[in-house]
C-alpha cells in the first residue's frame, strides 16, 4: 500500500506540522507562508468534531476572489482528513494568510464549482492531480469565504 511509509513517518510528520504553525504564528505569518519552492500556505484554525479540541492546520490553499480553497486530499489517503470533518461540523472558523488573520465560513464545493475550482488548484500545487489518482475517491475541495 502506497500510504504506509506515511502512516509509519505520521509521528515525526506531526512535530514537524507543530513547528510549521509554531514558526508561522511566531512570525506574524512572516516565515511559513511561501516556504521555498513550495506553494503558499495558511493556517486553518478547526475544532474537533468530536473531542471540541481546537487545532491548527497548515494547508495549501488557492486564493480565487474573496474566497480561499482547500484540497482535502491528505496526500492521496483513501479517507478524508479530520480538518474536513472539523469543518463540516464547525464550518465558521479563522485563518491566517501571512500577516493576515480572516473570519470564514466553510462549505464544501459542489460538483459544478470543483469542475471550476480544480483546474486552479492544480496550478497552484500540481501534486493535487497525482493525489487524485490514487485517492480510489473524488477528493472534495473547501471553499472558505470571508465573514462580515
Amino acid at each position: 500500500m502506497p500510504n504506509t511509509l506515511v502512516d509509519r513517518s505520521w509521528p515525526l510528520l506531526r512535530h514537524l506540522v507543530g513547528g510549521h504553525v509554531a514558526l508561522y504564528r511566531r512570525s506574524g505569518g512572516r516565515l511559513g507562508h511561501k516556504p521555498p519552492f513550495a506553494p503558499p500556505m495558511l493556517l486553518l484554525d478547526h475544532v474537533g468534531a468530536r473531542s471540541g479540541v481546537r487545532r491548527t492546520s497548515p494547508l495549501v490553499y488557492t486564493h480565487v476572489g474573496d474566497d480561499y480553497v482547500l484540497v482535502a486530499s491528505k496526500g492521496g489517503y483513501p479517507r478524508h482528513p479530520a480538518w474536513f470533518h472539523n469543518l463540516r461540523a464547525h464550518p465558521d472558523t479563522t485563518i491566517q494568510v501571512g500577516r493576515h488573520v480572516l473570519q470564514v465560513h466553510a462549505h464544501v464545493a459542489s460538483d459544478e464549482e470543483r469542475e471550476r475550482l480544480w483546474p486552479r488548484c492544480v496550478a497552484t500545487y500540481s501534486g493535487f492531480d497525482d493525489y487524485q489518482a490514487r485517492a480510489g475517491r473524488t477528493i472534495p475541495l473547501v471553499v472558505l469565504s470571508p465573514r462580515s
